[in-house]
């Protein structure tokens, strides 16, 4: 289970390895913050938890395989984040990132709280969307809606 979970999180891992730097270049370059907030790793989190919901319903611990994989995603994506905040604090660059004043701060602040912040409603999404996935369809103790009234 924690080999598949890390194959499912490896993916996630790479693209937030792009997100989070594109995202601080373009905050950089000046472009409005109402078309930056929406590139970043919470939403990131809550589309793969969605997916995962998809792909796992047919698995065997499909809830445990969905956390297990939230949490390998999470705080090594949080990485460049802690990175870009020594870069923008270091620099004085005025960026969303520059939020903590100490390492001891950023580090607490990005790769605890923040993984956590992926973690709890990527997990509570995905959950839902596994449950609706392996349920739905058949809310009545195994009888679909149709079959209920016959």
């Amino acid at each position: 289970m924690i080999k598949r979970a890390l194959r499912l999180a490896a993916l996630p891992v790479l693209i937030a390895m792009f997100i989070t730097p594109a995202r601080f270049f373009l905050e950089l370059a000046g472009v409005p913050t109402v078309y930056v907030f929406p590139i970043g790793l919470f939403w990131l989190s809550l589309g793969f938890s969605i997916y995962w919901g998809f792909k796992l319903s047919a698995e065997a611990h499909p809830y445990r395989l969905l956390w297990l994989s939230l949490t390998f995603f999470s705080p090594p994506s949080r990485v460049p984040v802690f990175l870009l905040w020594w870069i923008t604090a270091t620099w004085g660059l005025g960026t969303h990132y520059d939020i903590f004043d100490s390492w001891n701060q950023a580090l607490l602040g990005q790769l605890f709280y923040g993984s956590l912040l992926q973690i709890i409603p990527g997990g509570l999404l995905g959950s839902l969307t596994l449950a609706v996935r392996r349920f739905g369809s058949h809310p009545l103790g195994g009888q679909g809606i149709d079959d209920a009234g016959s």
